[in-house]
């Protein structure tokens, strides 16, 4: 792909900007663990990987199972302090981000909190700046196409002149109905014991990469 031919690249967080799928799971599966839920890690990327936590909501509801009042606030206290010791970018996401000429700003299926405080802990957010979108902005959340229509429309750009970077199904089913181009990225921890190739081509991605280094490399 030339680079001149886009008007602007999508960044998910989780899990591309920052190595945060593991560390998030656990977090779910110990604070549902205290509400008397059993979800093991895997358990958890497997239903929730690139989902809001609206999406945690559904689930349970749909199994007959009331989340008690507390519990978002019990999660997104947890995982903030996770993160805030934790947290570790993608390894050379940072020297992407730097030799970008295309406009660019992150998508996300997480609340807006968590993405600035994800930034800020790697030390990524001056590439961003106030360019945040999250699910929180829109009424359907990933799968469904809204947020990165969003997030093109704020930025001005063309959706079929649009490259996303996702690391889950969600996340590539929402980029292809938003009708953008979009590229699996494999190199997060949460892959190491999974084909996260498979995975992603299977969902429709155009091409699956698990190096930052390669981010251009045959593309």
């Amino acid at each position: 792909m030339d680079p001149g031919t886009l008007d602007l690249i999508i960044f998910d967080c989780d899990g591309v900007l920052v190595d945060s799928e593991l560390l998030s799971c656990r977090c779910l599966s110990e604070v549902l663990a205290e509400s008397g839920l059993e979800l093991s890690v895997e358990q958890a990327l497997e239903h929730f990987l690139g989902r809001s936590t609206a999406a945690i909501g559904q689930y349970y509801r749909e199994r007959g199972d009331i989340l008690p009042d507390e519990f978002l606030p019990q999660l997104k206290a947890r995982v903030l302090k996770t993160f805030a010791t934790s947290l570790q970018p993608i390894h050379g996401v940072g020297a992407v981000l730097s030799g970008l000429n295309t406009p660019f700003c992150v998508a996300s299926s997480s609340d807006i909190d968590r993405v600035s405080l994800s930034l800020e802990v790697t030390d990524l957010a001056s590439h961003f700046d106030s360019r945040l979108y999250t699910s929180q902005m829109v009424r359907h959340g990933k799968p469904a196409p809204d947020l990165f229509l969003y997030a093109a429309e704020k930025m001005e750009a063309d959706p079929a002149r649009t490259l996303v970077i996702e690391d889950s199904v969600s996340g590539v089913l929402a980029a292809k109905a938003a009708g953008m181009t979009v590229w699996g990225f494999v190199g997060g921890s949460h892959y190491r014991a999974h084909d996260g190739h498979a995975i992603l081509s299977a969902a429709g991605a155009d091409r699956v990469f698990a190096h930052m280094s390669d981010f251009w490399k045959d593309a």
